[in-house]
């Protein structure tokens, strides 16, 4: 059937339907037989049994009533950021045009780049109002614009912003006492399966709900928020939700919506948001001193394989390997060694790196802290003063010790370094750090150190163990090329 046939017939029977709807209606006598009239008017019997009703309803009220209490509190938050480019987009050209060398390099011009977030309201002091949000929302802007879900726009001001968890605190004034604060959770109690709610202004959207449930806990993503064990949601969460709220069934605020994954750029189901407990101390510390604070232990943590545990003889363990110790941090002065294995923190158990780097991170610089660490066969426990974090003293290099990571000679690894027909044991070197003592002892990636300080080590274990003996001065003997050196000795 053509195309304007199958139109003409479509609209003929609209109209005649459209005609017969309207007759019907206006009659209010039996048409034939026994078939009553059905009105359009008439409201059908629900489907569903009445006590299931009343539990959809009871549902529906409760995500009603969540909304209506948050809402108030989620705000849509407008940044601008200053840009520099250059304005002559040659001038980066390794040639030259006419003869003439681009000597400038153009010059640089500076626009104005706008985008939008969402927050959430999380304290009053005074007229001062707080809102929490995304460092990548409001990290580096030159002006925010805070609006309210009544319409309300108020200048905002940056109080503090930390790129390592990606939050940021933003302020505004305001002498309405009745802008609500939003009431915080506990995200300790998250667990997989609750129900729960992102509100903010997805696609500029503001004012948004989506409903979900969380599907995974401790999670981590790739160069998003280093140290945090984000929250997994299958709820909606589109571009400009970065900033708002994640929401529990108890009107409580249990994570900061913070990024996606994503092969199309929209919502997949896949949305992740940072636990509020990460969160709740870095409020005081930006209305303090306008960043966070962070302790400092001063160790090198790495994730091992569990064939690597057995080498160290800790098999089955759940903890934190500390490979190297920076000389003079609070670790090495409370006792902990290159090699040890952190298995508790103030009595709780370390289930893995990330979760150390957080609790340690949340120290308060001056507080003592209890670690239990396994050392060999041996479990140790120790104490150690928490100091703060200085981003001069935790990259200094030169006092990273021993400044590379030992691994065990495994069949795998012998393979790698050629050394398949050689009979010698020790332990293989590899991931040296430029500047450190191991730079300085001219050790390379792939020797075998097979001595410490004239005692031969055969194992992962007795490498450390040796090491953890040397204690003013240390020399290696270095299997390398088909021979054996001594180093030189460096001395600390």
């Amino acid at each position: 059937m053509k195309t304007w046939t199958k139109r003409i017939i479509g609209i003929t029977a609209a109209a005649a339907f459209a005609f017969a709807v309207v007759s019907f209606s206006c009659r209010n006598t039996q048409v034939s037989g026994t078939a009553d009239t059905a009105f359009a008017e008439t409201r059908a019997i629900s489907p569903i049994p009445a006590d299931s009703l009343k539990i959809i309803q009871a549902m529906q009220d409760s995500f009603r009533a969540i909304s209506d209490t948050l809402l108030p509190s989620v705000v849509e938050v407008d940044v601008t950021e200053t840009k520099t480019m250059r304005s002559n987009p040659l001038g980066d050209l390794p040639f030259f045009f006419f003869g003439v060398p681009n000597q400038n390099n153009g010059r640089e011009r500076q626009y104005e780049q706008k985008g939008l977030g969402s927050g959430v309201i999380v304290r009053r002091t005074g007229n001062t109002i707080y809102v929490l949000t995304n460092n990548h929302v409001a990290g580096e802007a030159t002006k925010i614009s805070v609006k309210l879900n009544d319409g309300r726009t108020f200048d905002g001001k940056l109080v503090g912003a930390d790129e390592r968890m990606d939050i940021a605190l933003v302020s505004f004034e305001s002498s309405d006492k009745t802008i609500p604060v939003a009431a915080l959770g506990d995200s300790d109690n998250v667990r997989t399966g609750d129900i729960c709610f992102a509100m903010g202004a997805p696609l500029g959207y503001n004012q948004s709900v989506t409903q979900g449930i969380i599907s995974a806990t401790g999670r981590s993503g790739k160069g998003i928020g280093s140290i945090s064990d984000f929250i997994q949601t299958d709820t909606a969460i589109n571009q400009g939700n970065s900033g708002g709220p994640l929401i529990n069934i108890y009107g409580e605020v249990i994570g900061i919506n913070t990024w996606i994954a994503s092969q199309s750029g929209g919502s997949q189901g896949l949305g992740f948001a940072i636990p509020i407990n990460n969160i709740k101390s870095a409020i005081d510390d930006f209305i303090k001193d306008g960043k966070v604070a962070y302790g400092w232990l001063g160790v090198s943590l790495v994730e091992v394989t569990d064939e690597y545990k057995e080498a160290l003889g800790i098999a089955n363990k759940d903890g934190a390997f500390a490979s190297q110790i920076f000389r003079d941090s609070p670790a090495q002065k409370g006792g902990i060694q290159p090699g040890d294995y952190i298995v508790s923190l103030n009595g709780k158990a370390v289930r893995d790196t990330n979760q150390l780097v957080r609790d340690v991170g949340n120290l308060k610089a001056g507080s003592t802290a209890s670690f239990e660490v396994l050392r060999g066969k041996q479990t140790i426990k120790l104490s150690v003063k928490i100091e703060a974090r200085s981003e001069n003293v935790s990259n200094d290099n030169a006092k990273l010790w021993p400044g590379f990571i030992a691994v065990p000679l495994t069949e795998d690894t012998r393979k790698e370094l050629k050394l398949e027909n050689v009979r010698v044991q020790g332990v293989a070197v590899t991931s040296v750090i430029e500047k450190s003592p191991a730079a300085s002892l001219r050790l390379q990636n792939g020797d075998v150190i097979t001595a410490v300080n004239g005692k031969s080590v055969n194992s992962l274990e007795q490498f450390y163990a040796e090491l953890g003996k040397a204690n003013r001065s240390v020399n290696f003997d270095v299997y390398s090329n088909g021979g054996t050196i001594t180093t030189g000795t460096y001395k600390f």
